[in-house]
């Protein structure tokens, strides 16, 4: 039996799709070739590519609306690179809601000066800023919508006279918003669309090519539109799983059948969590706690051994918090069906009978 996948990424994927994968690296399209052994310019993968793209556009609900799709490598700690040289002139303003919003302010700062509009850092990132405000004379405004490590998530965005940036990593096609209100979306495919190895970059290609820098083709979003995203290899059977995972989005109903599930996961986590006497969460906030990634602590670390083998004993697997907050982190993406929360509540609640 397969166990219950908390992991933060990669993460668990829909089982019909890791089968399809699976015969795609033995025999893919009835070609007698593994996917992974064919050219990235046959017609075979360039299908792959051009379904893939198309699919996020339709999800998206962006077609003909002026955005480009890219499958790019690097993972988002690229793009972290890439936003700022192909957007910044002279000033950024950053939102800076955790560890990845931190590292990449960090990089916007070789190319720039970055306001950072506000920070959750003064209570180690466990809540999401408010009523702050954006300069009118940054290049863009970039923000962080998920963050895996301390457990929260963006409900609101706000309204700016810039480029809208927002890194998506951990939450992208989890629930229903007008994606039309960014101009550039960048996400890694392994938290909630496929495995480790490619990058999501839905772009507005009317922002590009206004900085004054020279930048190197490999970095260059404009290169990479006009390759139709093959400049260079891509990362083959990473595309062709998120495609498979787009396909299977839609089969299901699209965002909002997946939103209606995600609610559901985490109204089943996040009550356990304030009525068991046992827990706490890290995010108080109720406005501000994520629906992908429910953190939450041991009040007394005494009852940790009993938890850890409790929880391992039911199949689940992942549950540990990062290395940074401690705990507990159970992530919740798309993949995950409502009985593995079920379990872990379940789970929770035996440790309490037993303390």
């Amino acid at each position: 039996m397969k166990k219950h996948n908390f992991s933060a990424g990669p993460c668990i994927l829909p089982q019909s799709v890791l089968k399809k994968a699976s015969e795609a690296v033995i025999n893919f399209n009835g070609i007698d070739l593994s996917l992974i052994e064919i050219s990235h310019r046959s017609k075979d993968f360039v299908d792959v590519m051009e379904r893939a793209r198309s699919l996020v556009l339709e999800i998206m609900q962006l077609e003909n609306k002026g955005y480009q799709v890219l499958f790019l490598q690097g993972g988002a700690s690229l793009e972290f690179l890439m936003v700022a040289y192909n957007l910044m002139n002279t000033k950024a303003a950053y939102l800076n809601t955790g560890t990845w919003s931190s590292k990449a302010i960090k990089e916007a700062k070789l190319f720039g000066e970055v306001v950072e509009v506000a920070s959750s850092k003064d209570l180690n990132f466990s809540y999401i800023p408010k009523n702050y405000t954006i300069p009118s004379d940054v290049d863009y405004f970039h923000c962080t919508s998920n963050n895996t490590i301390f457990g929260t998530q963006m409900n609101q965005f706000p309204s700016v006279d810039c480029v809208n940036v927002c890194d998506m990593s951990s939450d992208i096609f989890s629930r229903r918003m007008d994606f039309s209100q960014f101009d550039l979306i960048y996400a890694g495919a392994q938290k909630n669309m496929g495995p480790a190895g490619t990058t999501l970059v839905v772009v507005k290609e009317e922002i590009l090519g206004k900085v004054n820098r020279p930048i190197p083709a490999m970095l260059d979003y404009k290169v990479h539109i006009s390759k139709d995203s093959m400049y260079n290899t891509p990362s083959v059977f990473a595309v062709y799983v998120s495609m498979l995972t787009l396909e299977w989005l839609i089969s299901i109903g699209g965002i909002a059948a997946i939103e209606d599930v995600n609610e559901k996961k985490a109204e089943l986590i996040y009550t356990e969590i304030d009525r068991n006497p046992l827990f706490t969460g890290f995010v108080k906030n109720k406005e501000d706690r994520s629906k992908m990634n429910a953190t939450f602590n041991l009040i007394d670390e005494k009852h940790a051994p009993a938890f850890n083998t409790l929880w391992t004993e039911a199949g689940i697997n992942g549950l540990k918090g990062h290395r940074s907050v401690g705990g507990y982190r159970a992530s919740m993406y798309n993949a995950l069906p409502v009985e593995s929360v079920e379990v872990l509540v379940q789970v929770m609640q035996e440790l309490e009978r037993n303390s």
